[in-house]
C-alpha cells in the first residue's frame, strides 16, 4: 500500500493552466486583489462614521508616523504571504 506524499497539496490543475514567466498563476494574483478590495470595503460599508472619523485621524498623523503603520503593514502581510506559501 503506497502511502500518500506529505507536504503541500498541489494546486488545482485550472490555477496551473496559466502561470506567467515567475510560475506564478494570474488567476491567483487576480484573486488576491479581489479579496484585497472585499476587505478594503468592509469597513467604510459597516461603519461609514467611525471609518471617517478614523480616516480624519490618520490625516493628522505626522509622515513618519504613517511610514511606521506602513512598515509594520507590510511586513505582517509578507510574514503572512511567507507562511501561507510555506511548505
Amino acid at each position: 500500500m503506497a502511502l500518500a506524499s506529505v507536504g503541500r497539496p498541489r494546486p488545482p490543475p485550472h490555477l496551473l493552466a496559466n502561470k506567467g514567466r515567475d510560475g506564478v498563476s494570474s488567476e491567483i494574483l487576480w484573486a488576491a486583489l479581489a479579496l484585497v478590495l472585499v476587505f478594503e470595503g468592509l469597513f467604510p460599508l459597516l461603519a461609514p462614521g467611525r471609518w471617517r472619523r478614523t480616516f480624519e485621524r490618520l490625516t493628522e498623523l505626522k509622515d513618519g508616523q504613517l511610514r511606521f503603520f506602513g512598515l509594520v503593514s507590510v511586513g505582517l502581510g509578507l510574514a503572512l504571504l511567507a507562511w501561507a506559501t510555506a511548505g
